[in-house]
């Protein structure tokens, strides 16, 4: 680990997270932007006053191109999952999920092998966020999809008004970790049977076909046993025990923070602390790491300190490190059993970091294991390297509109792509001395198993050649 525990980082959370050490973090739980499509304000006069963000996406503007060219060249799948929400729904959800592919790749890495993320979001991005999740976690290690119930007033007037939230639970690998968590219930067979109790028990008869526990399939045997005297051979059941345990399923029953909430602080999306503590304690262990790369108004952070894990944050808001501090202060319990403040921060803070911390591990990029296998690494040619436009340009002006696994040329440009001629399975590099132009079918054919040679001798015996 090269951060320390009780952490927050100030800015753009892609460079932070690629600064972290590979798998160092127990438990990523964190609440990104859903793409609504309208600009979010804090309460005026509030704790969190003056916040605001604007949850708006374009590709042309909110896109860079090195993002587009990593996928694209090294983790094709999530960049067909991009792609899918581009045409399926916008180029603005697109872009969004090209924004979050490249740092959930980074988060990936950032697990440990035992490690699990929760990814809030709402239904108007959630499949999206759940085929990108497919593509960098796996299918396999999904785990659950976890729905939010909070009724809240209101009625919409051409639909079923929508009172949920949901939680996407993927674990990096087979193994991970997970505390089952139960709920406390009224006993409601004892509260139904309170008038026949006799001390506060219930008395069973056929003592072999009685389990401990009380069941609704007893009853029957319980109201025989009522009408006579207890005898030797009865089993006793203690009623004293004042609640059930519930196990919890994927529908979780939480009320949506209101202003007037003990600890609202004005944040326009701001979550109660009561979700997220459940979350840390299901998928984490006392000392753990948590990091949430959207820390917004610091609700994983103070269920984390309050369940003793370590954690860090990150986040973009200029007031963020005040925002996080007194909420701490406020929220964590943080306090002596004297009733006098704890001395948990250096100089009475937290950890506050305006720049990257310096990798200290191999220092490989996103997801190493996601990307092609490469049978060895062949130094790329010196120079500044060039982007996928720019090699893309290059050899328009080189060899025309021309595809040079069929030789059939194109007035339309667009229907030529960018591939490699030694595959990247095969040791291929980024570099322009290793791309062709291919159109759509070909490219297709070629996939990652064929160089130029073998993809023109394939469409030779197809009869695609022209």
């Amino acid at each position: 680990m090269n951060i320390d525990n009780r952490s927050l980082f100030h800015g753009d959370n892609l460079g932070f997270l690629r600064a972290i050490n590979s798998e160092t973090i127990d438990l990523i739980a964190t609440d990104p932007p859903f793409n609504k499509g309208r600009d979010f304000h804090a309460t005026p006069n509030s704790l969190a006053a003056g916040a605001s963000f604007q949850d708006r996406w374009n590709w042309d503007d909110d896109v860079e191109l090195a993002w587009v060219d990593k996928m694209e060249d090294d983790f094709r799948p999530v960049m067909e999952a991009v792609r899918s929400a581009y045409h399926s729904h916008s180029p603005g959800m697109g872009a969004f999920m090209c924004y979050m592919a490249v740092r959930l790749l980074e988060m990936r890495r950032v697990l440990k092998p035992t490690g699990s993320i929760y990814l809030h979001c709402d239904p108007t991005a959630s499949n999206y966020f759940r085929s990108i999740m497919n593509a960098i976690f796996g299918a396999q290690n999904f785990r659950n999809e976890i729905i939010w119930h909070h009724p809240k007033i209101g009625l919409a007037s051409k639909k079923f008004t929508s009172n949920t939230d949901n939680l996407l639970f993927f674990s990096r690998g087979e193994s991970y970790t997970f505390n089952r968590v139960t709920l406390d219930e009224p006993n409601e067979l004892a509260n139904r049977w309170k008038s026949k109790l006799r001390d506060g028990r219930l008395y069973y008869a056929e003592a072999k076909t009685i389990s401990d526990s009380p069941a609704k399939s007893k009853i029957r045997v319980l109201q025989k046993s009522l009408k006579r005297e207890l005898q030797d051979d009865d089993v006793v059941v203690d009623f004293n025990l004042p609640e059930n345990k519930k196990a919890i399923d994927n529908v979780w029953k939480f009320p949506f923070l209101r202003g007037n909430a003990a600890e609202s602080t004005g944040y326009p999306t701001q979550k109660p602390i009561a979700l997220y503590e459940r979350i840390i304690a299901a998928s984490s262990n006392p000392g753990d790491f948590v990091l949430d790369p959207f820390c917004g108004c610091a609700t994983t952070l103070v269920a984390a300190e309050r369940l003793g894990r370590q954690w860090a944050g990150i986040d973009i808001w200029d007031k963020a490190r005040e925002l996080v501090e007194d909420r701490l202060k406020r929220d964590a319990d943080l306090r002596k059993s004297d009733g006098t403040a704890k001395d948990m921060f250096p100089n009475g803070k937290i950890g506050y970091f305006t720049k990257p911390p310096k990798r200290t591990d191999d220092g490989l990029e996103a997801a190493p294991t996601l990307k092609t296998k490469v049978k060895y690494a062949p130094r790329e040619p010196d120079g500044p390297k060039q982007s996928r436009a720019e090699m893309l340009a290059e050899l328009m002006e080189k060899f025309g509109s021309r595809c040079q696994g069929c030789n059939r040329f194109f007035d339309d440009p667009r229907y030529l792509q960018l591939d490699h001629n030694t595959p990247r399975a095969d040791g291929g590099v980024n570099h322009i001395s290793n791309r062709i132009l291919l159109c759509g079918p070909c490219n297709q054919l070629k996939s990652n198993l064929l160089t130029l040679s073998g993809l023109r001798r394939e469409n030779e015996k197809r009869g695609y050649m022209k």
